[in-house]
């Protein structure tokens, strides 16, 4: 089975280089890149946080990248945010636009983000949303909450959304904006950390949260909409590839593991 990895990053850096560690991998393109090969991953997506300028995204050939609205569009006006972020959408390597609300403490519904959703019609593009829980103390989980997405979504309805993270741990919320809203897609990226030792034990442990996964999916009943992604190098990829198929019924997973992230990526695979 072909797998897409529709959510990493991608960067030399010594905090991703210690959780790599930590998750039984190392933070270089090689040992991804040999990692995806044994897995069957065929592509990866890189949620891009660095420069906006298009120099600055230049990746190995499995990987393609969202162009994120992060720290670094702190001195730029929305204007010229989005002028950088057209020039990325030119680019086929860029397959999407990625929103930090919850890190950079706004509401992706305000209208002031208009020109960069404007970008995604017009490029047929998705724009990914961090939702749930920040890695940063300094976040604050009301703009990251799943359920500003649907005021988005509504207001833009041709603008293809992604929830990332499946806005754990608000489960419900996430499920109802996923119901209502059909511009709505998830990823399910960021559910582990490091490297499960003793999948036994991690099952029983876990159980609860896996179960209740499991019936808010089953209730959904929209498997194309929902996407496999592992965080990297958050979590063991092997790993995640596990979990996913024991939430995932059999006969869901090529949608969630391939033809879901490829349709709304526009991966031509």
């Amino acid at each position: 089975m072909e797998i897409i990895d529709a959510h990493l990053h991608f960067c030399a850096d010594p905090y991703f280089d210690e959780i790599a560690r930590q998750a039984g991998h190392e933070n270089t393109a090689g040992h991804l890149a040999a990692e995806y090969r044994r897995l069957g991953i065929v592509k990866g997506i890189v949620m891009g946080n660095r420069s906006l300028e298009p120099s600055a995204h230049e990746y190995p050939d499995f990987i393609r990248y969202c162009i994120g609205l992060d720290a670094f569009t702190e001195t730029l006006s929305i204007e010229e945010q989005a002028g950088l972020v057209e020039e990325n959408l030119k680019r086929e390597e860029c397959v999407g636009i990625k929103l930090y609300p919850g890190y950079k403490h706004f509401y992706i519904y305000e209208k002031e983000f208009a020109p960069i959703y404007a970008l995604a019609e017009k490029y047929m593009k998705p724009v990914a949303v961090h939702t749930g829980l920040t890695a940063s103390n300094n976040g604050l989980l009301k703009y990251s909450h799943p359920l500003v997405l649907d005021e988005a979504a509504v207001r833009w309805p041709q603008v293809q959304f992604v929830m990332c993270h499946f806005g754990n741990p608000w489960l419900e919320d996430a499920v109802g904006v996923l119901e209502k809203n059909p511009n709505v897609a998830a990823d399910f990226s960021g559910l582990l950390e490091q490297k499960i030792s003793d999948s036994e034990r991690f099952v029983r442990k876990k159980q609860g949260y896996m179960r209740m996964l499991k019936d808010w999916l089953e209730y959904l009943d929209c498997y194309d909409r929902i996407m496999f992604g592992t965080d990297w190098p958050l979590a063991n990829l092997e790993d995640y590839i596990w979990f996913m198929k024991k939430i995932i019924p059999q006969e869901e997973w090529e949608k969630v593991f391939f033809s879901t992230a490829n349709r709304i990526y526009g991966l031509g695979l």
